[in-house]
């Protein structure tokens, strides 16, 4: 038999939009071995099959012998329970025998879910990421009531300590658990503590994520569940979805959705031909040797002609503040910040290579009383070249003359700005042949790290008969453009050198030159006297 166990229970994730209280779930345990006893699965304590709905509250027969009493009652939710199950008794009684469940709104911790677990084995446990995570709060759904005030003063903490930001660390994204529990001690003991055990856990998030731990059994065998203690009961659990099928139009909206998906990743496996397709997955990693601190970056990426996006990517963003701190001599600021660019390249002219985007960059400075500075401009070039790429951009920033630009810069902030933030290289709105920047006065300032992975896909590159043939187009050319940009260095550093040689060659005196010339010779190949 324990070819027909499940051994996944990892955690399923499900996105809908529908409501979840439209969720129903059919737990089914049922008792399968003892080392003592042999339990018949036809019927009687040994088996329960219920349909639970989202946060449906069931009372165990523990929190039964518990809030009977009145005086046990301490909270209005224990009060509420007391009213619940006086009501219980007075009419039908309990639907339910073992199974039981804890609502978003009992106190049972996510620490507990994991130590009472029996369908997690007992032999894995909690990653440092789980550890870490279960300190951290999460914010409920509904939760927010009118008496709530948003602080008007001290908005930024600008020396937050460990304490606080363990306090004030709350996932944004509200969330609501149920546990489904079930009672699996010996029949007619029912009530102890020590036999709960957690069946399964099911989280939804206000976005529509539902997930569940474990996963609905659907065409796979039961989960196995065993008990610790002397008896040592193994438990078979059935999870079964039974919620309200969707209907016509929800199944054709998905089908569309399906089809959509799956044509935007063949059209990614099958590029058209004639177009280059750049991925661009970056991080703007850090900024150093900045004159002011909390510092923050502003960039966008430019695309030159015969380049396009898609109509919604976004091709700008912004960082976060962030502060500084001494790394040797400099004031380093660690931003870690990613960002993604995905651009299209058709070309017009199959001789002439593509001029590849700029990336242009602004950093920022903001101090405690709301003043901002510009600290600097800089501009990357996107590499030519796939693969990853960390590039060191050095910065400059515009001044005034005179001492008043200085004091302004200082007590009350503000700087010189560029209207064009393309002016860091060339702008875009340039026409002429000669860029002249006489009388703009400039100033070196920090530095800014970044790392870049680039991803070229177009249909030459996957063509295998277009690889054997002679490199035509532009397309074409783009595979090897990295090897003729070290062509065309060593070209450039042979101009060079023979330039040197002709300068030096001009310098030296006529008679040595006469001196050192190559002796005449004849047709015949003999000397001339």
């Amino acid at each position: 038999m324990a070819d027909g166990w499940t051994s996944d229970t990892g955690e399923a994730v499900y996105r809908s939009r529908d409501a979840v209280k439209n969720l129903k779930i059919n737990p089914h345990p049922a008792a399968w071995w003892s080392s003592y006893v042999i339990h018949v699965l036809s019927g009687g304590d040994d088996e329960e099959e219920l349909v639970l709905g989202w946060q449906e509250k069931l009372f165990s027969q523990y929190e039964v012998d518990l809030f009977q009493t009145e005086a046990a009652c301490q909270t209005p939710l224990d009060r509420q329970y007391h009213a619940e199950i006086a009501a219980l008794l007075r009419g039908k009684g309990r639907r339910n025998g073992r199974i039981f469940t804890y609502t978003d709104s009992d106190r049972f911790t996510s620490w507990e879910e994991h130590s009472e677990s029996l369908v997690t084995p007992g032999t894995s446990g909690p990653t440092f990421l789980a550890e870490r995570m279960a300190n951290v709060r999460h914010r409920k759904q509904e939760r927010c009531t009118g008496d709530s005030i948003v602080p008007k003063s001290k908005l930024v903490n600008w020396e937050p300590s460990q304490e606080f930001m363990k306090n004030s660390h709350i996932i944004n994204t509200p969330v609501q658990t149920m546990h489904i529990m079930g009672d699996l001690g010996p029949p007619g003991k029912l009530g102890l503590k020590e036999s709960e055990h957690v069946l399964c856990t099911i989280r939804a998030y206000k976005n529509g994520v539902v997930t569940i731990k474990p996963d609905f059994n659907n065409s796979k065998g039961p989960y196995r569940l065993e008990t610790a203690g002397g008896t040592r009961e193994l438990w078979r659990l059935t999870l079964v979805n039974a919620s309200k099928a969707i209907g016509a139009e929800e199944r054709e909206r998905e089908q569309r959705m399906y089809r959509d998906v799956g044509y935007r990743i063949w059209s990614m496996l099958n590029p058209p031909t004639g177009i280059l397709r750049l991925i661009v997955n970056g991080e703007i990693v850090s900024a150093e040797g900045f004159e002011y601190d909390n510092l923050y970056i502003h960039f966008f990426l430019e695309l030159p002609n015969n380049w396009f996006s898609l109509p919604f990517e976004p091709l700008s963003g912004v960082t976060q503040t962030c502060r500084t701190r001494t790394l040797g001599k400099d004031n380093v600021a660690f931003f870690c910040y990613p960002f993604s660019f995905e651009s299209f390249f058709q070309s017009e002219d199959e001789k002439s290579l593509p001029r590849w985007p700029v990336l242009y960059f602004k950093v920022l400075s903001l101090d405690y009383w709301q003043r901002y500075r510009t600290e600097g401009y800089g501009y990357l070039v996107i590499p030519s070249a796939h693969g990853c790429h960390r590039m060191t951009c050095q910065t400059w920033r515009p001044v005034q003359n005179g001492t008043v630009a200085e004091l302004r810069r200082f007590f009350i902030g503000g700087s010189p700005e560029l209207e064009d933030s393309s002016y860091a290289r060339v702008p875009s709105t340039f026409k002429g042949e000669r860029l002249s920047r006489l009388g703009f006065r400039t100033e070196t300032s920090g530095s800014v790290t970044l790392t870049l992975h680039c991803i070229q896909q177009a249909r030459a590159f996957v063509d295998a008969n277009s690889l054997k043939k002679r490199r035509q187009t532009v397309l074409d050319q783009l595979g090897g453009h990295s090897q003729q940009g070290s062509v065309y260095n060593v070209l450039e550093a042979f101009q060079r050198a023979r330039r040197r040689m002709q300068e030096a060659r001009e310098t030296l005196p006529r008679d040595l030159i006469s001196t050192i010339s190559p002796v005449p010779r004849s047709s015949d190949g003999t000397l001339l006297r």
